[in-house]
């Protein structure tokens, strides 16, 4: 037990020290990652469970199947070095069993650097879509709100039983 703790001490070390920080407190955005967000509000949709969805840009593309909640969270990895300036960025949904999308939108966005607060960090975006707008190349603050009303449900809600409990 004593070798693991020292093995953990070391590697703690070890990253604090390629990492550049001495203090983890000022360093607590290490793990900021290059990619673009899309929160999509199913509202209106009908049950989109099952449905697939690709969305791309700057030559990166992320694909996954929906399931059904109030708002989605898509996201796509980009690069370390990803050119931040504007580009599109596009979603498609598409039903499951249908043959072609029935969301099939784009809009340019811009990347925001985001610190890590050891002089590294990422490009990121955060866009919303909805059936009354399209793709956004923002997140409206009601949707922002609503994410996170929703988050805070997922987390509080009591874990279903299971066949071991």
């Amino acid at each position: 037990m004593a070798r693991h703790a020292r093995v953990l001490g070391g590697v703690a070390a070890l990253l604090v020290g390629l990492s550049g920080c001495a203090d983890s407190s000022t360093c607590a955005g290490v793990e900021v990652v290059s990619q673009v967000g899309v929160y999509v509000v199913q509202e209106g949709f009908g049950d989109l469970a099952g449905a697939t969805y690709e969305l791309c840009t700057r030559g990166e593309c992320a694909k996954g199947e929906l399931q059904q909640q109030g708002i989605s969270n898509l996201t796509v990895g980009l690069p370390d070095d990803v050119d931040p300036d504007t580009a599109p960025v596009r979603l498609r949904v598409t039903r499951a069993g249908a043959a072609k999308p029935f969301i099939d939108d784009s809009v340019d966005a811009k990347l925001v650097h985001q610190s890590d607060g050891c002089g590294g960090g990422g490009y990121s975006q955060a866009l919303a879509y909805t059936k009354e707008d399209g793709l956004l190349p923002n997140v409206p603050k009601a949707i922002g709100k609503a994410w996170v009303q929703q988050r805070k449900a997922e987390a509080t809600a009591d874990p279903t039983p299971t066949a071991s409990s």
